[in-house]
């Protein structure tokens, strides 16, 4: 049975997203909180990222600066991410209190040959994440 062009163009975003991982050593980023959050966590990064590959994923190990918009004062943070690949899907999780206490953020599937998005929302307490990676000339952009 032939394979579905939505089939392929899912397969294809992974494929690209994972081919792609490895390669980012930094990142910037902005937050900007949602209608009804309970963090008011507004502001901008920018980070090195060391990327490590493991039997259980690859990991992003984040070094860099937060600057609270409410405060302009720059703030250090370190964060690890590890991507899981499945055949259809990367699950993204974060490790901040190590890999054994790792909270799973949201699974990733594709909308597009070049867009992947959140299987479901992911729920933190009050506030509720979406997810949006789509894959651009350098890397990806990815906002929740």
């Amino acid at each position: 049975m032939p394979r579905s062009a939505s089939s392929i163009a899912a397969k294809t975003a992974i494929i690209e997203l994972h081919s792609r991982l490895a390669d980012i050593r930094r990142l910037r980023f902005e937050a900007e909180p949602g209608p009804g959050s309970h963090t008011g966590w507004a502001g901008h990064g920018e980070a090195e990222v060391a990327v490590s590959v493991d039997a259980d994923g690859l990991r992003f190990h984040e070094s860099g600066q937060f600057t609270p918009a409410a405060t302009g004062t720059a703030l250090s943070f370190r964060n690890v991410y590890r991507w899981v690949v499945h055949d259809d899907r990367i699950a993204l999780w974060h490790e901040r209190f190590g890999c054994e206490a790792a909270v799973w953020l949201f699974d990733l599937v594709a909308a597009a040959p070049d867009e992947l998005i959140a299987a479901e929302r992911h729920l933190c307490g009050e506030d509720r994440y979406d997810a949006r990676l789509r894959l651009v000339e350098h890397g990806f952009e990815l906002g929740w």
